[in-house]
């Protein structure tokens, strides 16, 4: 079982940029977990934004929209994941949930695929 908890939201203007943390609470090693960043916008279904496997296999995924402006991270040792976002457009409003996966390998777009969500943290960009 992981407990995650979502920092770092806030509303921006266009084109700024934002980072979001999430930290990360686990008897197992954070660094066994597949890490992901989901959005849900107004009256819209949760979607996939980025994600990372575990600390074995090195590798990073993003959305369509999210490539080429966001990055995902994480640092093993503050047990701590992170979304850098840059060239922030209005349609980047929303909550961000970040969700963990144990063992998560391979390219994990679903929320199915994950077991632990935090609570959330809000997005707004205005133009």
């Amino acid at each position: 079982q992981v407990d995650l908890v979502e920092s770092g939201g806030r509303s921006g203007q266009v084109g700024e940029s934002l980072t979001l943390s999430c930290a990360a609470s686990s008897r197992r090693p954070f660094s066994s977990y597949a890490m992901a960043w989901f959005r849900q916008a107004p009256g819209e279904q949760r979607e996939f934004v980025a994600g990372i496997a575990w600390s074995g296999i090195p590798t990073t995924y993003y959305s369509p929209s999210a490539k080429g402006r966001f990055t995902i991270s994480r640092d093993d040792a503050k047990n701590t994941a992170y979304l850098q976002m840059n060239s922030l457009r209005p349609s980047d409003t929303g909550v961000y949930y970040c969700a963990a996966a144990h063992w998560g390998s391979g390219t994990r777009t679903s929320e199915e695929q994950y077991e632990a969500w935090g609570q959330g943290t809000q997005v707004t960009v205005s133009s």
